[in-house]
Formats: C-alpha cells, sequence, structure tokens
C-alpha cells in the first residue's frame, strides 16, 4: 500500500499515543504539527521527531477547548504546512480519582468531558470546512473501550469517549457524498503515563504495540478504510488486512439498542 502524503494535524501531540502518532506518520512521510497546551514540552517532542524522521514538523501550543486558540492554531498549521488532510483528535484527560459519580469533584469531572468532546467538536469546527473545499480529507477520534461500555470508577471518561462515538457519526453522515471521512479508532490498552496513573491497569503488561495503532491510523490516512467511515475500530484486535478487505453492513461497529426481544417497538 502506498504510505499517505500531505499534512497531518494531531492534538495532545506532546506525549503518549499522541506524540507516537506524530512521529509514525512523520515516517511515513507526512508534514505533521502538533496541538498541545504545554508549548516547551512540545516544541521539544516535535524537534526530536524531525530529528529522528527527517520529516517536516510544528509545534502549536494551543488549547483544544479555546475557540479562539483553536482557529488561531489551525490558521497557523495551514498558513506554516499547508491544508489538513488528516485531522486526529486525541488530547483529551481522565478521571483524576476512580470514584463513584457522586463522589467526583464536579470540576474535574466536567473538565474531562470538555477535553474530549468540546476539543474535538472545535478542531472539527475549524478544519472540516476546509476539508470540504478541496473535497478531500480524514478526520480521526481517538476512542475507547469504555466508548461502548460504562466503568463506574470512569464515569466522566465514558461519557465523553462515547459522545465522541456520536460526534463521528454525525459527521459521517454530513460529509455522505464527499470524499471527507470520520472515523473511530480506539487504541487498546497502551503503555502512556495516563494509563500507567489509572489504578485499573496497575500490573498489566499486555500492552497494545503503538505501531499497531499508528499503522491503521496511516491506512486511514492514505484512504485504504474509507468503507469505515462513522465506525469504529480497534488496535491490537481488528487486522488491518481483515479491515481493508472488509465492507461492514448496517449499524455494525456504531451504537445501537439492542432489542429486547422479537416484540420490541423499537426493534
Amino acid at each position: 500500500m502506498a504510505e499517505p502524503a500531505g499534512v497531518a494535524l494531531v492534538t495532545g501531540a506532546s506525549t503518549g499515543i499522541g506524540r507516537h502518532l506524530v512521529e509514525g506518520l512523520a515516517r511515513r512521510g507526512m508534514a505533521v504539527a502538533g496541538l498541545a497546551r504545554g508549548g516547551e514540552r512540545l516544541r521539544v517532542a516535535m524537534a526530536e521527531v524531525a530529528e529522528v524522521t527527517g520529516g517536516r514538523t510544528l509545534a502549536v501550543a494551543a488549547d483544544v477547548t479555546d475557540q479562539a486558540s483553536v482557529e488561531a492554531a489551525v490558521g497557523e498549521v495551514r498558513e506554516q504546512l499547508g491544508p489538513v488532510d488528516l485531522l486526529v483528535n486525541n488530547a483529551g484527560l481522565v478521571d483524576e480519582a476512580e470514584v463513584p459519580l457522586w463522589e467526583a469533584d464536579p470540576d474535574q469531572w466536567w473538565g474531562v468531558v470538555t477535553s474530549h468532546l468540546r476539543g474535538s467538536f472545535l478542531l472539527s469546527r475549524a478544519v472540516v470546512p476546509w476539508m470540504l473545499l478541496r473535497n478531500r480529507g480524514r478526520v480521526v477520534n481517538l476512542a475507547s473501550g469504555m466508548s461502548t461500555r460504562a466503568n463506574p470508577d470512569y464515569s466522566a471518561y465514558s461519557v465523553a469517549k462515547t459522545g465522541l462515538m456520536r460526534i463521528t457519526e454525525s459527521l459521517a453522515l454530513s460529509l455522505e457524498g464527499s470524499d471527507v471521512r470520520v472515523f473511530d479508532v480506539a487504541p487498546g490498552v497502551v503503555d502512556t503515563p495516563m494509563t500507567r496513573s489509572m489504578r485499573m491497569w496497575q500490573g498489566f503488561t499486555d500492552w497494545t504495540p503503538l505501531e499497531e495503532v499508528v499503522g491503521i491510523v496511516a491506512a486511514i490516512a492514505g484512504g485504504e478504510l474509507d468503507q469505515w467511515s462513522g465506525r469504529f475500530v480497534r488496535a491490537g484486535k481488528d487486522d488491518l488486512e481483515t479491515l481493508r478487505s472488509t465492507t461492514p453492513e448496517g449499524a455494525a461497529r456504531q451504537l445501537r439498542l439492542r432489542p429486547y426481544g422479537g416484540g420490541d417497538p423499537l426493534a
């Protein structure tokens, strides 16, 4: 398969999955802009990627939940690298305490939801219209296993990741007839500082290889998985060759109510 070309914009790019996606996409020939709140750490990360890959990178400090910051950042990326061909909405927080909803700090809980949903909304709002003008582009929203099933100790993260799937599907429906596609990609359990901070993963060792996450995102960027637009795929479980050769039908890999039986009026 041909390597993806063009410009990628990755949020939450200074560490964790975002940092690895930046490097993986740069190795595959894409010019990559990284967004994160911490400017200095981000600049160091992007410089390291440029040095080890020989690719072109750009560090843009921005708060993904602030509309003016997002619009200025996207404008800078467009001016410095060109129009965005691949947007990866990766930035987002996680619940600080593993507690039931009624014991959670309200501001921190809402901050988690905002980081994922407002962040992806504002980035998509700023980038997708330019993709439509060119009739070309791919959007990846970083999903999670908690997108599809609740977790009592991570209620904010579960709400955020489920909401992100609805954003993906809504966008996909709005974009029908164009060559702009949007996907949910769950990275699996990746060895990152955020994952290690979560008590539920203490002692876990069966990490999803980061290269598998990069491989799926790169395949999306290259237009190889277009039939999965508006749907959920999972690195480490989904085989890339199977995804390439499979066309899902109906509501496969989308969130739906399950009928309680043959007489269910909502079936």
